[in-house]
C-alpha cells in the first residue's frame, strides 16, 4: 500500500495556510499520518505530531490537538454554563470531536445533552483517534444527531437552557453559522433566560468580523459579549466566543458555581476572559481603531496626505501567471487594477482578495470595446495570447495608454513602433521569464565583460519549465501548466543558431533529433535543444564577436526521443481527419494514423518499431510502454477533439499529465558565457536560476513570469522606464532597474566562475 499523504504536509511538516489569516501559518512537525478522508462535506485529516499529540484537521485548518484542546473546550462550554443558574438541557451544534460534550457533563445540573453535527465522519474519526474527547458521546445523558443544525433548531423552539456552537471558521459549511438568521434560530430555541456561546474568531485577525457579530447579536439578545481564551495551535494563539443571554439581568462574566476537574478554566479566568485588551475594547465599545498603521495601509495614508494621483491599470487575461503579476501591482495603494476577461467569473476569481481590484467582462475581439476600456486606463498589461497584442497596442496608441507584455516582439508589434513614439507611450515587451529574466542577466554579464575589455566568444542560454523531480514520474517526465497544444506545437517550430561562426537551421520536424545531454548540476539529467531563432541576439545583445549563440529549451532525459516518435507516427498532425470519429477505439485510431495492417497491439507495436527505428531494444521498450500508458493501444473508444490527431492527443495528455494537488514545478534557467580576456585567457561564467513552485500556492513559472511583468509595470508607471516606442529589455538602461527590484524579491540568478 502506498504511504498516506496530504497536500498540507510537505517535508514532514503540516502547514496551516489559509486566506483567513494571510501572511502567516502554523506549522507542526508530523510523526505520521493516521487518517485521510474526503467526507461528504470536508477534507478530514488526522496526524500524530511530534509535540502536540494527535491532531484533527478539517479543510486544512487545525480543529484540536491532544495537548491544548482543553483550553478551547473548557472555555466555550463553561462561560455560558457556569453563569447560568440552572442549566438542564444543553444543545451542542458542531463539535463532533466530543470535547464540548465532555465539558458540559461536568455540570451536575445537566440532565440531557444533544450533539448535532452535520458530518458523521468527524464523530467516527474522533472516536478512533481522539478517544479522550469523544468517549462521553456514548454517555446515557447524550444523544447524537447527525444532520443539519438549522433544521434541528427550527424543530426545537424554546427547548434548551444553553446552546453551544462549536463551529469551524466562517468559510464553506460553517459560513452560515456566522449570519443573522442562524442567531435568530439560536434565540428562538432557547428557554427564557437561556444562554448561547459560539466560536467568535481571533482579536488579532478578525476584529471587523467580531464587531459585526457583536452588533448583530445585540439586535437579537439583550446581552451580547465577547470573551476569549489562549490556545497555541489556533491562529495567533487566541480565539474568542460570542456569549449571549436572553435574560437582561444576567452577568455573564460572573460564575455562579465551581467547575470540577478543569485544566484551564477557573473562576478568575472566567471573569478575566471578558476583559479585553485596549485595541479590541476601543473598536468593540467605541468603534475607534487604534491599531498600528503600517505596510500598505501606511503607504496609502501617506499617498493620501501627499495628494498623490491614483493610476489605473487594465490587466487583460486570467491565466496562471496573472495572479502574481496582479498581486505585485496592487502593492502600491495608488494603483487601481481592473482585471478583464471574456467571462466575468474568471476575472472576478482572479480579483478575489486583492485590494483596489475590480473585475469586468471584455471581449478583445471587439475593437470598439477594447478601445473604450484601454482609453480609461493609464497602462494595460496584456497577458492574452500574443496574436492579440498588436490590436491592444493599436488601442493603446489611440488612448495614449502604456502597454506591458511578456511576449516576444512580433513583426506586427514592431511595425507600430513609430506610432507608439508619436503617441508618447511605452510599449514594454519580453519581460517574463524566457523572454524576460534571461535578458536581464545576459545584458548584465555581457556589459560587465565588455567594460573590462573582454569578449563573449560563446553564449548558451537554456531554460525549462518542468515538474519538480519528485513529480516527474510519467514516461515523458513532463506535466502541463499551460496549453498542451501550445507545448506540443512549439516542438515543431524551426530553429536557428550560430555554431563556430556558422548559422545552423533546423526544420521543425527534425528539432527533437538535435536534443543533446546538457550538464547544469549532477542532480539533474537534462537534455537541451535550440528554440526559435537565436541569430538576431548577436545584434540584440551587442555581441558581434560571439561565434556561438544558442538560446534553447531544457527537458528531462528521454523527452525528445518520445516526442520524436510521436512526430514520426503522425500524432502531432493538426490537419482534419474525416475518419476520426467517436466509434473508433484508440487502437483503431493508432492503426489508421500509422498505416498498420490491423489494430491488434502486436501489429501496432511491430509497425511502430519499423517506422521509428529505435536505436536499441531498451529504448524501444521504454517508448512503447509510454504509448501504452497514454492509451494508444487501448480498446476504449476515443473522444475526438478538433477532428485531428494533435488535439485528440492533447485531450488525453491533459488528463494524464496535469499537476495534482500538492505537486510543484521547477524553473531552471542557465546562461553560460565563454569569455576571452585581453590577455588571451578564457573563463566560463554562468548565471543560474533554480526556482521551485509552492504546493498549494503559486507555481515557479507563474512567479517567474508574473513578477517581472508586475515590476516592469510599476517602473513604467513611476516613469523609471520612460522611452516611448516598442521596447524589449536589451539595454542596461532598461534591464538594471528591473533587475534591482527583481533581486530584492529573491528572484536573482546565482553567478559563478567555473
Amino acid at each position: 500500500m502506498a504511504p498516506r499523504s496530504h497536500p498540507s504536509i510537505q517535508d514532514g511538516w503540516f502547514r496551516e495556510i489559509s486566506s483567513q489569516w494571510p501572511g502567516q501559518a502554523m506549522t507542526l512537525r508530523v510523526n505520521k499520518i493516521l487518517h485521510v478522508e474526503k467526507s461528504l462535506y470536508q477534507d478530514v485529516l488526522v496526524f500524530e505530531s511530534e509535540t502536540y499529540g494527535n491532531v484533527l484537521v478539517l479543510d486544512g485548518v487545525i480543529q484540536c490537538t491532544e495537548r491544548d484542546e482543553f483550553s478551547y473546550q473548557e472555555m466555550i462550554a463553561h462561560l455560558p454554563l457556569a453563569s447560568h443558574p440552572n442549566p438542564k438541557k444543553v444543545l451542542v451544534i458542531g463539535g463532533g470531536d466530543g470535547g464540548v460534550v465532555r465539558e458540559v457533563l461536568k455540570h451536575e445540573s445537566v440532565e440531557e445533552v444533544v450533539l448535532c453535527d452535520i458530518d458523521e465522519a468527524v464523530i467516527r474519526v474522533s472516536k478512533i483517534y481522539l478517544p479522550h474527547m469523544a468517549a462521553l458521546l456514548d454517555s446515557p445523558k447524550v444523544r447524537v444527531f447527525v444532520g443539519d443544525g438549522f433544521k434541528f433548531l427550527a424543530d426545537n423552539e424554546a427547548t434548551y437552557d444553553v446552546i453551544i456552537t462549536d463551529s469551524s471558521d466562517p468559510v464553506g459549511p460553517a459560513e452560515s453559522l456566522f449570519q443573522k438568521p442562524y442567531f435568530q434560530l439560536l434565540h428562538d430555541a432557547l428557554t427564557p433566560g437561556g444562554h448561547i456561546s459560539t466560536q467568535g474568531e481571533c482579536l488579532w485577525l478578525h476584529l471587523p468580523l467580531i464587531s459585526q457579530l457583536r452588533n448583530m447579536t445585540a439586535e437579537i439578545f439583550p446581552i451580547s459579549q465577547y470573551a476569549y481564551t489562549t490556545i497555541p495551535t489556533y491562529p495567533s494563539g487566541q480565539i474568542g466566543f460570542i456569549v449571549c443571554s436572553r435574560d437582561p439581568s444576567r452577568n455573564l462574566s460572573e460564575p455562579l458555581r465551581k467547575v470540577p476537574e478543569t485544566r484551564y478554566y477557573n473562576e478568575d479566568i472566567h471573569r478575566c476572559a471578558f476583559v479585553l485588551p485596549e485595541f479590541a475594547r476601543a473598536i468593540l465599545a467605541r468603534g475607534k481603531d487604534i491599531r498600528p498603521v503600517f505596510g500598505r495601509a501606511a503607504a496609502a495614508l501617506k499617498a493620501l496626505e501627499e495628494g498623490k494621483k491614483s493610476r489605473k491599470i487594465l490587466l487583460l487575461g486570467s491565466g496562471f501567471v496573472a495572479r502574481p503579476c496582479a498581486e505585485y501591482v496592487v502593492r502600491d495603494p495608488t494603483n487601481e487594477l481592473t482585471i478583464a476577461c471574456r467571462t466575468l467569473s474568471s476575472a472576478a476569481a482572479l480579483a478575489d482578495g486583492l485590494p483596489n481590484a475590480a473585475a469586468i467582462s471584455l471581449d478583445v475581439n471587439s475593437a470598439e470595446a477594447l478601445d473604450a476600456q484601454v482609453a480609461l486606463h493609464d497602462l494595460v498589461i496584456s497577458l492574452i495570447p500574443y496574436t492579440y497584442h498588436a490590436a491592444v497596442i493599436k488601442s493603446a496608441i489611440k488612448g495614449k495608454t502604456h502597454v506591458v507584455t511578456t511576449s516576444y516582439v512580433s513583426p506586427a508589434m514592431r511595425e507600430l513602433d513609430e506610432e507608439a513614439k508619436r503617441a508618447g507611450i511605452v510599449v514594454m515587451n519580453e519581460i517574463g521569464l524566457d523572454p524576460g529574466i534571461d535578458h536581464l542577466y545576459a545584458v548584465k554579464t555581457i556589459s560587465e565583460v565588455h567594460e573590462k575589455g573582454g569578449k563573449i566568444k560563446q553564449f548558451l542560454s537554456y531554460c525549462g519549465g518542468l515538474p519538480a523531480p519528485e513529480c516527474s514520474g510519467n514516461p515523458l517526465g513532463y506535466k502541463f501548466s499551460w496549453s498542451s497544444r501550445g507545448v506540443l506545437l512549439a516542438l515543431l517550430n524551426s530553429a536557428s543558431y550560430l555554431s563556430e561562426g556558422k548559422q545552423v537551421d533546423i526544420a521543425g520536424s527534425d528539432l527533437m533529433g538535435y536534443a543533446k545531454p546538457y550538464f547544469i548540476s549532477p542532480a539533474f539529467a537534462f537534455v537541451a535543444y535550440p528554440n526559435r531563432n537565436s541569430v538576431p541576439f548577436r545584434e540584440f545583445y551587442d555581441i558581434p564577436e560571439a561565434e556561438t549563440i544558442v538560446r534553447g529549451t531544457l527537458r528531462y532525459q528521454g523527452f525528445p526521443e518520445f516526442i520524436k516518435a510521436l512526430v514520426d507516427l503522425g500524432w502531432l498532425d493538426a490537419t482534419e481527419k474525416e475518419w476520426l470519429t467517436e466509434n473508433l477505439t484508440w487502437a483503431e485510431v493508432t492503426q489508421r494514423a500509422i498505416g498498420a495492417n490491423d489494430a491488434s497491439e502486436r501489429t501496432l507495436v511491430a509497425h511502430i518499431k519499423t517506422v521509428c527505428k529505435f536505436p536499441d531494444e531498451s529504448e524501444s521498450t521504454r517508448i512503447i510502454s509510454g504509448f501504452r500508458w497514454i492509451g494508444l493501444f487501448s480498446l476504449e473508444t476515443v473522444k475526438p477533439r478538433g477532428k485531428n490527431l494533435l488535439d485528440t492527443l492533447c485531450a488525453q495528455l491533459e488528463t494524464l499529465m496535469k499537476y495534482e494537488t500538492g505537486e510543484r514545478d521547477l524553473v531552471m534557467l542557465q546562461h553560460r558565457f565563454v569569455v576571452e580576456w585581453q590577455d588571451g585567457t578564457q573563463q566560463i561564467l554562468t548565471s543560474t536560476l533554480e526556482k521551485y513552485g509552492s504546493p498549494g500556492g503559486h507555481s515557479a513559472m507563474a512567479v517567474t513570469v508574473g513578477f517581472p511583468c508586475g515590476i516592469a509595470t510599476q517602473l513604467v508607471l513611476d516613469g523609471v522606464i520612460n522611452t516611448p516606442g516598442v521596447l524589449a529589455p536589451y539595454t542596461k538602461e532598461i534591464c538594471e532597474p528591473i533587475r534591482a527590484v527583481l533581486e530584492s524579491e529573491g528572484l536573482g540568478l546565482v553567478e559563478r566562475v567555473l
